[in-house]
C-alpha cells in the first residue's frame, strides 16, 4: 500500500507569492511530456491544474518512476515553488512550477473513454455514462462548488431569520400532487405502498400545527413525469413555511434571500422591492404566467378589429369563444417564408391549427390572408401593433389557452433565434392572484391550479362553489427570465374551509379522509395561519450559472429515460426480493 502525501496546499491555489516554498501536493496526472532530461506534467485537483518538473538532478529511481506518469494516474509530490519560465497566461497558476524532490504513485489508470477536458462535445449518454470521469472536468468541479456556495448561503440566511432546518420522511403515504408517485412495496405490511414525496407539502403543515413557526429544509423531491432539460425524476427544493404570516411577509423574506443570494455568489446587485404583476396581466401581455421581460414582443388581442373581418379562421375561433391575438417582431420582416413555416410547425404541439403572417415593407403590406383583407384593413391591425417598417406579426386564433401557449412560446423562442437574451441580464418578478382553480377540459372539473392546501382570496370565498372559475388564490411565483425559480402560498389553516375545497375538487368525502385524514384530524387541535415556498434549488443553480440543462449541475443525474448511465438502475427485482414484498409481476403478452 502506498504512503500518503500529506498535502499542504491545493494545485489551483498556488501563485508567485509561493515561489521558494516547500509544497506537497495530491490529484491526477492531466498530461505528460517528456524532454528527455526533464519530464513535465501536468497535475489536476478540483481546485485547478499547476505543472510540475522532474528534472536530472533528482535520484535516478525517482526520475525512472516519474516516466510510468501517464494521464489519469493519481499520485502525490513534494517539490520546491518555482518561477515558470516559459509562462502559460491561460492558466491561473501559469506564472510558476513546482520542481519534484519526492513522487508517489497511488494508482495507474486505462486509457478513460471519454477525455477529461472542458468542452469536448461528448455524447452526453456517455457522460453519463462514465459520470465519474466526468465530475473531473474543471466546469463540472466549479458546478458541484457553485451549487454548494447557493445551498450554504440559503442554510445561513434562513437560519439568521429563525428557520429550523427539519427534516421530513422519505417514505409517505400516497396522495395526489399534480403528478405520478413512486410507490415503495412494503414488506412488513404486504399489500401495501409508501410513496416518495413529490414535496414535504403536507408534513410542513404539520410542522407549523406543531409550533415549529419557521421551518427550512433542502429537500429531495420524487415526480414520476415526462423528462425535459430541466426537470429530473428526483430534484431538490429549498424548501420553507412560516407561521402567522400574510403573502407580504412570505414575500419579503424571500426578497431578502434572493437580494443576499445574487450579491454573494454572482456579485450582482438587484433592486428590492421586486416588481409584482397579476396572473391575468402576465397571460394577457405575454402569453405566459412566467413572463421574460428581457425583450418586448408583447401579445395583443385582436377580438374586436376582426369581428366582421368575414375571414372564417378569425371569425369560427371567435365564434366559438375564442381570440384572435398576434405579436410584433421588432426588425422580424427578415425571417424568411421558410422560417416561419418551421414557427408554424413548433406551434402544432400546442394545438395551434394555424399562423397568419405579416410583414411590413418599404412597398406595403405582404401577409399569408393578402386575399382576405384589403390595404386598408391590414394597416389597421398593424396599427394596434404600433408596427413600421421591417416588422413582422404573427397572429393565432384559436382557444385562448392555445392562443396564449403559442404565442407566449413563440415571443421568447424567436427573441432567442434574435439573440435578446441576454444571460447577464436579471428580470425578476412576483406572479401573483393566480386562479385557484383551472377547468379541465378533458374531464369536464375545476382541478386546482397549485394544490388543494392554496388559501382562497378571503373576498372570493363566497364564490367557492358558485363561481369557482372566479376565485383568486393567496399563490405567488418568482420568476426570472422567463422561468419559475420558486412558488407558493398562503395555505388553508381552517378545516371548515380545507373541506369546502375538497368539495370543489370534487373530492369524495370518504377518498379525502382516506388520503388527507390525518392533516385533517390536526386542525382540529388550534391550527395557525401559515404559508410557505419551494424553490427548484436544481433550477436555480442552472440559471446563475448561466448552464442550459439541471444535469450539468446534478453529481448523478438522470438521463431522459430517467435511467442512471452509472448503475443501471432501475434494473429488475430477484425472485427472492419481489417474494418477500409479496409481488408477483404479470407476463407481458
Amino acid at each position: 500500500m502506498s504512503e500518503i502525501f500529506k498535502r499542504t496546499d491545493m494545485c489551483g491555489t498556488l501563485t508567485s507569492a509561493d515561489i521558494g516554498r516547500d509544497v506537497v501536493l495530491n490529484g491526477w496526472i492531466q498530461k505528460r511530456r517528456d524532454l528527455g532530461s526533464l519530464i513535465f506534467c501536468d497535475m489536476r485537483d478540483r481546485t485547478g491544474i499547476v505543472q510540475i518538473v522532474f528534472d536530472d538532478k533528482i535520484p535516478k529511481e525517482l526520475f525512472e518512476q516519474a516516466n510510468r506518469l501517464r494521464s489519469e494516474f493519481t499520485a502525490g509530490v513534494s517539490g520546491r515553488v518555482a518561477e515558470r519560465k516559459s509562462k502559460n497566461p491561460e492558466i491561473p497558476t501559469g506564472d510558476i512550477e513546482i520542481f519534484v524532490s519526492d513522487l508517489v504513485i497511488y494508482s495507474e489508470a486505462e486509457t478513460p473513454p471519454i477525455y477529461i477536458k472542458d468542452g469536448d462535445n461528448v455524447d452526453e449518454n456517455l457522460r453519463l455514462r462514465y459520470r465519474y470521469l466526468d465530475l473531473r472536468k474543471h466546469e463540472m468541479q466549479e458546478s458541484l462548488a457553485f451549487r454548494h456556495k447557493v445551498t450554504k448561503f440559503a442554510r445561513d440566511y434562513f437560519d439568521s431569520q429563525g428557520f429550523l432546518d427539519v427534516e421530513t420522511p422519505i417514505l409517505i403515504k400516497p396522495t395526489p400532487e399534480g403528478a405520478r408517485d413512486y410507490l415503495v412495496p412494503s414488506r412488513i405490511s404486504k399489500g401495501c405502498f409508501y410513496a416518495l414525496p413529490q414535496s414535504p407539502q403536507m408534513y410542513k403543515q404539520l410542522l407549523m400545527v406543531g409550533g415549529a413557526d419557521r421551518y427550512f429544509q433542502i429537500a429531495k423531491c420524487f415526480r414520476d413525469e415526462d423528462l425535459r432539460a430541466d426537470r429530473q425524476p428526483e430534484f431538490t427544493q429549498i424548501d420553507m413555511e412560516m407561521s402567522f404570516v400574510d403573502v407580504d411577509d412570505v414575500i419579503g423574506i424571500q426578497e431578502g434571500f434572493l437580494k443576499g443570494l445574487f450579491k454573494e455568489v454572482m456579485g450582482v446587485d438587484i433592486r428590492t422591492p421586486l416588481r409584482r404583476m397579476a396572473y391575468d396581466e402576465a397571460m394577457e401581455r405575454f402569453g405566459s404566467d412566467k413572463p421574460d421581460l428581457r425583450f418586448g414582443f408583447e401579445l395583443k388581442k385582436l377580438n374586436e378589429k376582426v369581428a366582421d373581418c368575414g375571414f372564417r379562421v378569425f371569425t369560427d375561433a371567435l365564434a366559438a369563444g375564442g381570440d384572435v391575438r398576434g405579436i410584433c417582431i421588432k426588425d422580424g420582416a427578415g425571417f424568411s417564408r421558410k422560417d416561419i413555416d418551421k414557427f408554424q410547425e413548433k406551434i402544432r404541439s400546442f394545438g395551434a391549427k394555424g399562423l397568419v403572417w405579416m410583414k411590413l415593407g418599404a412597398d406595403g403590406i405582404s401577409s399569408s390572408v393578402n386575399k382576405f383583407f384589403d390595404e386598408d384593413q391590414l394597416r389597421d391591425i398593424a396599427e394596434v401593433f404600433s408596427a413600421s417598417e421591417g416588422d413582422l406579426i404573427l397572429i393565432v386564433a384559436d382557444r385562448p389557452s392555445v392562443v396564449f401557449d403559442s404565442l407566449g412560446f413563440l415571443r421568447r423562442h424567436i427573441a432567442g433565434m434574435m439573440g435578446l437574451l441576454d444571460d447577464r441580464q436579471y428580470e425578476l418578478l412576483w406572479i401573483v392572484d393566480f386562479p385557484l382553480f383551472e377547468y379541465n377540459e378533458e374531464e369536464e372539473r375545476y382541478t386546482a391550479k397549485h394544490h388543494p392546501f392554496t388559501s382562497p382570496k378571503p373576498e372570493d370565498v363566497d364564490r367557492l362553489e358558485s363561481d369557482p372559475g372566479s376565485v383568486k388564490a393567496q399563490a405567488y411565483d418568482i420568476v426570472m427570465n422567463g422561468v419559475e425559480l420558486g412558488g407558493g402560498s398562503i395555505r388553508i389553516h381552517d378545516r371548515e374551509l380545507q373541506a369546502r375545497m375538497f368539495k370543489a375538487l370534487n373530492i369524495p368525502d370518504d377518498e379525502a379522509e382516506r388520503k388527507f385524514g390525518f392533516l385533517m384530524e390536526a386542525f382540529r387541535y388550534g391550527t395557525p395561519p401559515h404559508g410557505g415556498i419551494a424553490y427548484g434549488l436544481d433550477r436555480v443553480v442552472m440559471l446563475l450559472s448561466g448552464k442550459s440543462s439541471i444535469r450539468e449541475v446534478i453529481a448523478f443525474p438522470k438521463n431522459q429515460a430517467a435511467q442512471c448511465m452509472v448503475s443501471n438502475a432501475p434494473s429488475a427485482a430477484g425472485p427472492e426480493q419481489l417474494e418477500e414484498l409479496g409481488l408477483k409481476l404479470e407476463k407481458e403478452q
